[in-house]
């Protein structure tokens, strides 16, 4: 079940960006407007995932998080230009961090969750 909910928060947290990117651009949030933002970065995510097996240990920050945000940034990017959209070094830097602070952040407060519950389920059993 954490499988489903780690690719599922990666991928809600990279719609967010791109609904973000949208509304701060008064792009509008169309259907068709807003998948044609995100799929570049859909499609990074998705390597990101393939490429790492983030799988394994979705919620690693080596193995999982890492590979996964530069992934998406790298191959989002790079389709996005391919794609004929903008790519402003200052996109590529909020680019960056705001998926950086997405796929990291989730991940650092779903393992403090998980270290508080085990700690307070060992501490339970004594």
């Amino acid at each position: 079940m954490s499988l489903i909910i780690a690719a599922a928060a990666d991928l809600v947290l990279v719609l967010i960006f791109v609904l973000i990117g949208r509304g701060s651009h008064e792009e509008g949030f169309t259907l068709l407007g807003t998948l044609n933002t995100a799929w570049p970065f859909v499609a990074g995510l998705a390597a990101g995932w393939l490429v790492s097996r983030a799988w394994r240990r979705p919620l690693s920050m080596r193995r999982a998080a890492l590979p996964v945000w530069a992934s998406t940034v790298v191959i989002g990017v790079i389709l996005r230009a391919l794609s004929g959209q903008g790519v402003a070094v200052s996109f590529v830097i909020v680019t960056l961090l705001v998926l950086a602070a997405f796929l990291f952040g989730w991940r650092a407060l779903a393992r403090l969750v998980v270290s508080r519950r085990t700690r307070h389920e060992a501490h339970a059993e004594r």
